[in-house]
């Protein structure tokens, strides 16, 4: 499958990422009227869209700033730099528990995005104003990260192997803590340990481990 580099193309028949797309089955499809409407409120604040990884994203001077998302189950729009967000109205969601950027506003029907819309919109603005400022999200130590249980069993059976994930730079460290974090069950958890082991050992980070695959 091709993502999607069209806005029409994107309304119509979704984002391209999956094998629903041009099916009534797409989130895209399923969440129409929502999507439009989230759409228009975005454009009411944003000169700047466009479409990158196949959905409506809305840019500063080209600095990404939102974007809209649909998933199965609800749809929204997605904060690049979320955790500068104030939050005053409580609405913000993290995308998981150990998520450094993103911010989501999510909704599941037309009526609560009607309901909500001047809240929506004065995300936004705050959005574009934090990205006007230059605002930066400071990165979180390593020593943030929980070390989930299944990673500490492996660290006691091979000092070895705590040693080599010790010595990854500390933005690799948070790219494995995140990915092991993010998995629900401890039996998958303990699986994506045993599969990037052997990339932990030679110093390889889990966002390049497919180049050596």
């Amino acid at each position: 499958m091709k993502m999607t580099k069209s806005i029409d193309v994107f309304l119509t028949d979704g984002c391209g990422r999956c094998s629903k797309f041009a099916t009534d089955a797409c989130s895209v499809r399923i969440f129409a009227a929502e999507i439009e409407a989230l759409r228009g409120i975005a454009l009411s604040v944003f000169e700047e869209e466009s479409i990158k990884w196949g959905t409506p994203c809305y840019s500063y001077k080209g600095k990404n700033v939102a974007a809209l998302f649909s998933f199965k189950d609800n749809c929204g729009i997605s904060f690049f730099k979320g955790p500068l967000l104030a939050d005053t109205h409580q609405m913000l969601v993290a995308p998981s528990e150990t998520a450094q950027t993103f911010r989501l506003l999510r909704f599941r029907n037309l009526k609560q995005i009607l309901e909500k819309q001047e809240e929506i919109r004065s995300y936004l603005f705050e959005a574009l104003e934090v990205e006007k400022a230059g605002l930066k999200l400071q990165p979180r130590p390593v020593s943030e990260f929980p070390v989930p249980e299944e990673l500490q069993v492996q660290f006691k059976a091979s000092p070895a192997f705590e040693a080599a994930f010790r010595a990854l730079t500390p933005g690799r460290q948070k790219n494995y803590l995140r990915h092991f974090n993010d998995a629900k069950q401890s039996s998958t958890r303990t699986a994506r340990i045993e599969k990037y082991k052997p990339f932990i050992f030679k110093g390889i980070g889990q966002d390049e481990a497919w180049k050596f695959s």
